[in-house]
């Protein structure tokens, strides 16, 4: 185990999840120990190679009461477990791919478990559980008759269909050696419909061994052998068959990849709808509060235009006055505010006489005698001023 464990990281040194990677194919060929890997090259469709880790082997398949040993190939992405492994049947020699809804004609595998494939809850253990459980239903693979005079090239009547990548490197089976056949029935194998047989004894459960009492190859569902078939010949239903299985799960696939790509733009149309909406609304808002601020400035400037108005008519008024005195601008209404008005007067132009007295002291235009005798003066009166306006305002009941 610590071998497979250096040797699988030097393998995996590319692959983004190099240690989750490894932990599982570790645990994966401790289950099923039929199952070897490598590190090979791999061609896509699109031409590119890449080295990517093979596991290959047998997987037991319980058809009909009866455990077969189906070969089977798993590449795993050196994005695993983000992306799905491709997996493949590979028959031998002695087998013939069965095409169905699982298996096409190139012995690639079709699983809902694959196109369902999440990072998080999808394990390779889970992925071989399904391929058993489904090859279980529909064998991917049939026995070739042992003698069988074909007058067609082998494989002629399976459609070829282009674009499925085939894994590239010298094929090493690493599955251990079982027996294909009984070797204590004398029975005659039927040329479609039955997956070949084997002892499986892939993950240490001991399984029944193939006898001469029970029956090692399963007769094909719904098939009824004719003597063509007996004979080991190749009739015009069976080429018909193949193609139209075959036609009809490219038609499938192609169907699905169609729909799948008409969702994922109608979702796509569904947000921009949504995104459009949401900024409609948001326009419609902006375009009321902008109106709203229209109607306010429109308001505004017939207030400013009728100020305006008012304002020339007074200019030409004044102007057409004359000359306006001075004292006599301003008329109080009582005898008392008056005495008020005049006393604030007088003592403002004492506030000033005293400051510009001393402005001459600082200049030396006055001696210093004259200033004191002067500011001692207008002191006084500013004193007596300031003591009648202070009574003034008690009489009027105004602050003081």
């Amino acid at each position: 185990m610590a071998n497979d464990d250096v040797v699988l990281k030097q393998y995996l040194s590319k692959y983004k999840h190099r240690d989750y990677t490894a932990r599982e194919v570790i645990n994966l060929i401790q289950v099923y120990r039929s199952l070897t890997y490598r590190l090979e090259a791999f061609v896509f469709n699109n031409g590119t190679r890449k080295d990517l880790l093979n596991l290959e082997g047998t997987i037991p398949v319980n058809y009909k009461g009866a455990y077969y040993n189906i070969p089977v190939c798993i590449w795993l992405m050196d994005t695993h477990p983000q992306n799905a492994p491709l997996c493949f049947v590979k028959p031998t020699a002695d087998m013939s791919i069965k095409v169905s809804k699982y298996v096409d004609s190139n012995g690639k595998v079709y699983l809902p478990y694959l196109h369902e494939w999440t990072q998080n809850g999808s394990t390779l253990q889970k992925l071989i559980q399904c391929m058993i459980t489904a090859f279980g239903e529909l064998p991917p693979v049939y026995s070739k008759p042992r003698t069988e005079a074909r007058p067609y090239p082998v494989n002629s009547f399976m459609p070829q269909p282009s674009g499925y990548p085939f894994p590239q490197g010298t094929s090493q089976p690493g599955y251990p050696t079982v027996t294909p056949y009984p070797t204590t029935s004398n029975l005659p194998y039927p040329s479609f419909g039955s997956p070949y047989p084997g002892a499986v004894n892939s993950n240490g459960m001991p399984f029944p061994p193939t006898t001469a009492t029970t029956t090692p190859y399963p007769a094909g569902t719904g098939y009824t052998p004719g003597p063509d078939v007996a004979g080991g010949t190749i009739t015009e239903e069976h080429i018909k068959a193949s193609l139209l299985s075959a036609v009809e799960d490219k038609l499938r696939r192609r169907l699905k990849e169609q729909s799948q790509q008409s969702q994922a733009e109608l979702e796509t149309l569904r947000r921009t709808q949504q995104e459009l909406r949401e900024g409609k609304t948001r326009l419609e808002d902006i375009l009321t509060r902008l109106q709203r601020e229209r109607s306010e400035l429109e308001k505004n400037i017939v207030v400013l235009q009728e100020k305006e108005k008012e304002l020339e008519t007074a200019i030409e008024r004044l102007q057409e006055q004359e000359g306006i005195d001075v004292d006599e601008a301003v008329v109080t209404t009582a005898p008392l505010y008056s005495q008020l008005l005049n006393a604030f007067a007088e003592e403002a132009t004492l506030e000033d006489a005293i400051y510009y007295m001393g402005e001459a002291l600082r200049k030396e235009v006055i001696d210093l005698d004259t200033f004191l005798k002067q500011v001692r003066t207008l002191a006084r009166r500013q004193f007596t001023l300031r003591a009648l306006m202070h009574k003034c305002r008690q009489k009027a009941q105004l602050a003081c």
